[in-house]
């Protein structure tokens, strides 16, 4: 079985476990698994209460695998208070109902530590589509984050390099919204590079899904 974290693009494989990214905007409950948040790119604040209610009543859902994805990106014009504001309640909202969270992180990799630690949130925390150095991944999974690595990784020497340096607790991989590469091409290469990567997402997928956390 191959696990894709994180993917706008479900191929409904009778061979993958898929978490399909549904904003609130428009949600499909019936998606197997899926994960469900506020992206920081569209955030409205008109809006913000009333999502953050629907996100809390449906986080239960049996298809409802984790919340996101959410997060902080520095490179785009919604102002940083309402982005950190918005994030802030859905890591709680994942606290309060112990569910793991997919990450949206651009340029504040530091400042998503901070609150982590800040607000002392346990659950399990998944920086997806992960594509920097090696300073980086280590200053992420030695504060717990889990990295998930996708399409990238198959042409990114020095991400490959980084790919290898992740403890084995702290690895997944996805295709995100990249519409033209499989899982299994994703696969593939992260096999090259590490053997037992499919055994490793594996065991990492069911730690965190069997509530082992």
């Amino acid at each position: 079985m191959k696990y894709n974290i994180h993917t706008h693009h479900p191929t409904h494989s009778a061979d993958t476990v898929e978490i399909v990214n549904q904003d609130v905007s428009k949600v499909d409950l019936s998606i197997p698994q899926f994960s469900l948040g506020i992206h920081p790119w569209y955030i409205d604040e008109n809006e913000i209460d009333k999502q953050l209610t629907f996100i809390e009543d449906n986080l239960h859902h049996p298809n409802c695998l984790a919340l996101g994805e959410c997060g902080l990106d520095k490179k785009i014009e919604i102002p940083w208070a309402l982005q950190e504001e918005v994030f802030v309640k859905q890591l709680l909202l994942a606290e309060k109902n112990k569910k793991a969270v997919i990450l949206h992180v651009v340029s504040a990799y530091q400042e998503v530590i901070a609150l982590k630690k800040k607000w002392k949130i346990t659950v399990p925390l998944i920086v997806h589509g992960f594509n920097k150095h090696q300073q980086v991944a280590a200053s992420l999974w030695k504060n717990g984050f889990y990295l998930s690595f996708g399409s990238a990784l198959l042409h990114n020497e020095r991400l490959q390099e980084t790919f290898c340096t992740v403890p084995n607790a702290f690895l997944f991989l996805e295709t995100d919204d990249d519409a033209t590469t499989a899982i299994a091409a994703v696969y593939a290469k992260a096999t090259e590079l590490r053997p037992d990567i499919a055994q490793l997402v594996e065991a990492n997928f069911k730690r965190i899904w069997s509530k082992e956390y």
